[in-house]
This record gives C-alpha cells, sequence and structure tokens, in this order.
C-alpha cells in the first residue's frame, strides 16, 4: 500500500478501478463546489466515483455522474444525488485539458476525493484509454513486483536466522 502523501489529507473515496483502465498522463488538484448536504455526506465518507468523467464546456470544467448520496438526516433542501458539479481550476489548466482532451483516446476522469485542511477537494487526470494487451501487461508487472518483493523478504529473514 502506497503511503499518504499529505497528513492532513482525509481520503472519502478512491477510483482504483480508472488506474486499471487508463494511462494516467497527468494530475491535477481541484476544489468542488458542493451544497451544504453533499459535505455532510461526504463527512460521513459516503461517495462513488466509478462511472465519473470531467467535461470541458463553456470554458468551466464539470464533474460528471460522481455519486454522493443523500444526507439523511437532509429536509427539502437534499442535493440531487448525481447532479453535475463545478471544479475550481486555473484558467491555464482548463484550457491545457481542453486541448489534451480533443485528442483522440484522451479523456479526464477523478482519481480521489478527499478533504484537505477542511476544504474538499478532487484528484483528476488526463488519462489515455488502455487495450486489453495493456492491461494484461500491466497486471502481469504488477505480479512480478509481487513475487521479487517477497523473494526478497523470505531472503531477508533466512539472513536474520
Amino acid at each position: 500500500m502506497a503511503k499518504q502523501k499529505d497528513p492532513d489529507r482525509k481520503l472519502i473515496a478512491q477510483n482504483k478501478r480508472a488506474r486499471y483502465d487508463y494511462l494516467i498522463l497527468d494530475t491535477y488538484e481541484c476544489g468542488i463546489v458542493l451544497t451544504g448536504t453533499e459535505v455532510k455526506s461526504l463527512r460521513q465518507g459516503r461517495a462513488s466515483l466509478a462511472d465519473g468523467f470531467v467535461q470541458i464546456d463553456g470554458g468551466e470544467a464539470w464533474l460528471h455522474n460522481v455519486h454522493i448520496p443523500e444526507y439523511a438526516q437532509g429536509t427539502w433542501t437534499n442535493h440531487a444525488a448525481r447532479r453535475r458539479r463545478k471544479l475550481l481550476l486555473h484558467r491555464s489548466e482548463i484550457d491545457k485539458l481542453e486541448a489534451k482532451s480533443q485528442e483522440t483516446a484522451h479523456t479526464i476522469v477523478p482519481l480521489a476525493l478527499y478533504f484537505k485542511k477542511g476544504r474538499a477537494k478532487i484528484e483528476i487526470a488526463l488519462a489515455k484509454g488502455k487495450k486489453e494487451y495493456d492491461k494484461r501487461q500491466t497486471l502481469r508487472e504488477k505480479q512480478d513486483r509481487r513475487e521479487a518483493d517477497k523473494a526478497i523478504s523470505s531472503a531477508r529473514r533466512k539472513q536474520r536466522a
């Protein structure tokens, strides 16, 4: 398991499938515009990034299909679970993402949703879709790495004894 990079970062949801299905080219951290009940639902650790994607529309970045369930104690002010949400990025980042996403097989996917110093942040990535043989190659490399780590740890154990 990878160690958390930032101690102020409290992870809410992670999209592990994105790293399997896509080759990650570049990552960005951005803010997200939320309503009050969405923040309360996120503080309970409830969200799903599985079908999410980012679309640049009218010079603004929008997050689609991310599921943040309704807040249980919410009233008529509750939010829609799968509404589109605006992302807060610098103009230069939006322009760069828009130019790159126009290229063939490039898309923008959410990787992680977390709180950082009390603010909801989302990590998005410019990604390129993998072919089936690329996915098999990734699995093979992961298995080889695991076997090598296992061999090293067993050798160290024998060395100590």
